[in-house]
């Protein structure tokens, strides 16, 4: 068959599955099997037997809402590429702000010392090690699986990774840090249901449950971060949609930190709160 025809056919069994973006899926999935760019799939004249067996497996896994990731092996984040697969959280699109922002942050100092706490695959780490040379880039996951990940995309950088709890992590740093990050788990148990199935089934329970009001870990975000950081040194952190008004307020209500102040996504959603510790 053409790469057209398989195309064709696997989009309209993704979107029967509820697959949000199933002719992309279909794309990337079929450039995978082949070793080609997905701007490469239309020169092909015909898809042999072995390659259109092993492309029906993927759509069939993709089907069942396994993470596109998950079956390529990768995910794109910014300028890096990260390995991902079961047991580590797959970094998305809109994490990429949250980045871009502590890369804003950590350029603007001569020698910037940052900390990603719940550092998950390494995204936002090795994303500002990779933008900001001079800096000391920290990192800590508490989930072992996940570590690994880390471990393997962290690998050739400078980025220290540590396996532990936030909460007690880089005691060693207490007072010294610049720049702190965070995506902690954030979705309240009360909406099991609403979440997707691709991460509410495979991506780790650690990386999404976060009490009944989904601020448990964004309140040891704060408390950490209070330790952690200098006077007037900033924090970021990721939060639900919903959360634009009941993330900042964490941080507000411990009268600690000044310039606090919500961000939004490119989809104008609230997406992630920072703020300075004061002075």
């Amino acid at each position: 068959m053409t790469p057209r025809e398989l195309l064709r056919q696997a989009a309209a069994q993704l979107a029967l599955a509820g697959v949000a973006s199933p002719e992309y899926d279909a794309s990337v999935l079929l450039a995978h099997v082949l070793g080609v760019p997905r701007s490469g799939l239309f020169l092909i004249d015909e898809v042999a037997a072995a390659h259109s067996d092993e492309f029906e497996a993927l759509i069939n896994r993709r089907s069942e809402r396994e993470p596109l990731q998950h079956l390529t092996g990768t995910a794109a984040f910014r300028h890096i590429e990260l390995a991902v697969g079961p047991g580590v959280f797959v970094p998305r699109p809109e994490t990429e702000l949250l980045a871009g922002w502590a890369i804003e942050q950590a350029q603007a100092l001569p020698s910037a010392r940052v900390v990603d706490l719940c550092t998950g695959s390494g995204a936002v780490a090795l994303s500002i090690a990779d933008e900001v040379p001079n800096a000391h880039v920290h990192a800590v996951e508490l989930d072992p699986q996940a570590h690994d990940w880390a471990a393997r995309n962290v690998l050739n950088s400078q980025v220290d990774l540590r396996l532990g709890d936030m909460a007690e992590a880089f005691t060693d740093l207490d007072g010294t840090v610049d720049v702190v990050t965070a995506n902690p788990p954030y979705i309240p148990m009360e909406a099991w249901e609403s979440v997707a199935v691709e991460a509410r089934d495979h991506d780790p329970s650690l990386a999404l449950w976060s009490g009944d009001d989904g601020l448990d870990a964004m309140r040891v975000v704060e408390r950490t971060a209070a330790r952690l950081l200098k006077p007037g040194g900033v924090v970021g952190a990721e939060h639900a949609d919903v959360q634009g008004v009941s993330a900042p307020e964490v941080f507000l209500q411990t009268n600690r930190w000044v310039d606090v102040r919500d961000h939004r996504d490119l989809a104008g959603r609230p997406r992630f709160v920072t703020a300075r510790l004061a002075r």
